[in-house]
C-alpha cells in the first residue's frame, strides 16, 4: 500500500532522532506521548498482568518496555526496518516483527491489541480492523489511540495581526500534510488520514465491536513544570482521542 511505504520511508529516516526525542532529550520524555497520550492510554488499559499484548505499530519499542515491566506477554511489529531495529535493541527478549496492518505477521490470539497513534496512517480503516479481529481472542479488547478529528481539520487564519486556528473542511475525509521539524534531519512532510467521528463509530461497530471505554487525553499537573506552554494549550484543546473496544 502506498500509504505503508511513506510511512516506512518517513520513520526509517528519523528512526533515531524520534527515539532520542521521546527517550533522551527531556528531562521527563516527549510531552505529547509521555504526558499525554500514554497516561491516558494506561488509563483504559488497566491491569495487564498476565495479559498476552500485541503492540501494533511498536515504533522503537517503548510502550512494549513499559508494558512488560508491568508483567505482560508482549509481542509487536511494525513498518519501518529501522524503528524495529531500536526496539529490538530495546526489548531483546520480545518476539517483534516487520509487519503491516493490512497483514498483521502473527496468526496467534491475544486478549489486547494495542494501536498507539498508527491508525491514521491507514486510509482503508476497515480492512485494518479486520485484521485486529482476526487476532483477537474472544471478548478481547483493541485499544487504539488517534487524533481528534475536529482538531485536525483545522486552518489558520489571520486576524488584525493574529493568528487563530479554525476548524476547517471537517466532513472532507483526505490525507492531511503537516511540516515536523525533526533533529538532525530537518522538516519533514509527514501525512495522515483525517476521517470523521462518524466514520470511526461506524467503522467500529459494523466491524463487531463495541465501545466500551474513551478518553480525551488531559496532561497531568506537573507536566506545567517541565513544558507550560504545551501544558497550557492541551488543557483547552483535545488533541487525541483514545478509544477502549471489547470484540463481541
Amino acid at each position: 500500500m502506498k500509504e505503508e511505504d511513506n510511512s516506512r520511508k518517513t520513520y526509517d529516516i528519523m528512526a533515531k532522532s524520534y527515539h532520542n526525542l521521546r527517550t533522551k532529550k527531556y528531562p521527563k520524555g516527549w510531552f505529547y506521548n509521555e504526558m499525554l497520550e500514554m497516561p491516558a492510554t494506561f488509563e483504559l488499559l488497566g491491569d495487564v498482568k498476565r495479559k498476552k499484548i500485541l503492540d501494533f505499530g511498536c515504533g522503537t519499542g517503548i510502550y512494549a518496555k513499559l508494558l512488560t515491566k508491568k508483567g505482560a506477554k508482549v509481542k509487536g511489529f511494525d513498518i519501518s526496518p529501522e524503528m524495529l531495529k531500536i526496539a529490538k535493541g530495546e526489548n531483546p527478549n520480545l518476539d517483534l516483527k516487520i509487519g503491516s496492518g493490512y497483514k498483521i505477521p502473527f496468526r496467534e490470539k491475544f486478549d489486547i491489541v494495542l494501536s498507539s497513534l498508527v491508525l491514521h496512517y491507514f486510509k482503508d480503516w476497515n480492512k485494518v480492523f479486520k485484521e485486529v479481529k482476526r487476532v483477537l481472542k474472544k471478548n478481547g479488547i483493541f485499544i487504539f489511540s488517534t487524533g481528534n478529528p475536529v482538531v485536525e481539520s483545522k486552518k489558520v487564519v489571520v486576524s488584525k495581526g493574529k493568528k487563530y486556528r479554525v476548524v476547517y473542511d471537517y466532513f472532507n475525509e483526505r490525507l492531511i500534510k503537516e511540516d515536523w521539524n525533526v533533529d538532525d534531519v530537518g522538516v519533514m512532510k509527514v501525512g495522515f488520514y483525517h476521517v470523521t467521528y462518524e466514520t470511526i463509530i461506524n467503522t467500529i461497530l459494523k466491524s463487531g465491536f463495541e465501545i466500551i471505554g474513551y478518553k480525551d487525553p488531559f496532561p497531568p499537573k506537573y507536566s506545567k513544570k517541565y513544558f507550560p506552554l504545551h501544558y497550557e494549550k492541551t488543557t483547552k484543546v483535545p488533541l487525541f482521542t483514545v478509544w477502549k473496544l471489547r470484540l463481541k
